[in-house]
């Protein structure tokens, strides 16, 4: 497929609808400064892709749109993120624009203690825009995630953020909008302009996320909500500590869990998948975060950004621990197949 601008898909309702730039993303064989490792592993990365591939795999229905080049690595972005169950028609593929990468070293994304080297400028999803992308389709889900992220490729792709959240009459019988915060100061032309775009962006959403300090260093959950009161849920984390979901005129805090970090990275991902898999079944705030927080610790337990998200049955009845259960707990690399196999072994009543 080589077209460039949308097409009438006219797709079924799924429950989430990501759109964002995904890339190849190389990771090293070994620790060490990029000028010293010699190969690295490929693998796939993409905040909102990530999310998609998370509740995919957590049994909720989703399509990742995008843009990806007529190249070899667009190829298996789009054949790896299917292979999650997502479904991918709505990805356009660019014949002048390549696909981006990425190498990185070890260690937290969130701190200055690791590499990362992008090639992403001029990309086929920096081309995203409202004429590029068929906007009923990407309404066709429940919910519409997205993130800080594209409105940093370009000024059409800023474009493209601003129609899908713009306030006007008749959004509320579209899809619930979801937006990642995800500021990365790195990826702005003019990184002063950023925490203005985005909290314009977030202002205009139903559900946002957002890292304490990641945008507007206001001190606080109670300085982001006030600087922030239109979204009708908003999800400060508090990093390893806690999140505290408001919602209408109250507020919850759940404590973050104990971890054996593998790797920090893909956390927020799944954290935003976990909180948007328990919102779409339903259930009450306090769940939610806690999903969330469930989420995140597969990811952490795991070297890459995507982890298997543990068994419905088995993250419900954590969720549902009391308080001093919950604090209790302490999870570990391969906590979410042990709780599966629990799952397989337990007998039917």
């Amino acid at each position: 497929m080589t077209a460039t601008g949308p097409t009438s898909t006219a797709p079924g309702v799924v429950d989430v609808v990501a759109l964002g730039e995904s890339m190849v993303t190389f990771l090293p064989s070994r620790p060490g400064r990029l000028a010293d490792v010699p190969s690295f592993d490929r693998a796939i990365g993409g905040a909102e892709s990530n999310v998609a591939c998370v509740l995919a795999a957590a049994g909720h229905s989703t399509r990742w749109a995008g843009r990806v080049g007529a190249d070899g690595f667009g190829d298996h972005l789009v054949e790896a993120i299917g292979g999650y169950g997502v479904d991918v028609s709505l990805v356009r593929r660019d014949p002048d624009r390549p696909t981006g990468v990425y190498f990185r070293t070890a260690g937290d994304r969130a701190t200055d203690a690791h590499e990362v080297a992008y090639y992403r400028a001029g990309s086929a999803a920096s081309a995203m825009s409202v004429d590029t992308m068929d906007l009923d389709a990407l309404r066709s889900g429940r919910v519409l995630h997205v993130s800080g992220i594209t409105p940093a490729l370009s000024a059409d792709c800023l474009g493209l953020m601003r129609e899908l959240t713009a306030r006007r009459p008749g959004r509320a019988r579209g899809p619930l909008v979801s937006f990642d915060v995800n500021h990365r100061p790195g990826l702005w032309r003019n990184a002063a302009d950023a925490p203005e775009v985005l909290l314009e962006l977030a202002r205009g959403a139903d559900i946002v996320f957002v890292g304490e300090d990641e945008a507007w260093d206001l001190g606080g959950p109670e300085a982001v909500r006030a600087a922030l009161p239109e979204p009708g849920v908003l999800v400060v984390k508090q990093g390893a500590t806690a999140a505290t979901a408001f919602h209408g005129d109250d507020a919850t805090t759940v404590p973050a869990l104990t971890v054996d970090v593998v790797a920090a990275v893909g956390a927020g991902d799944a954290f935003a998948a976990g909180f948007l898999s328990a919102t779409l079944r339903g259930l009450p705030v306090r769940e939610r975060l806690r999903h969330g927080h469930l989420m995140a610790a597969a990811a952490l337990t795991v070297p890459g950004d995507l982890a298997t998200p543990p068994a419905r049955g088995h993250a419900d009845r954590l969720a549902a621990l009391d308080d001093a259960a919950w604090g209790r707990l302490r999870l570990g690399p391969g906590w979410t197949q042990a709780g599966e196999r629990a799952e397989e072994e337990a007998p039917t009543p």
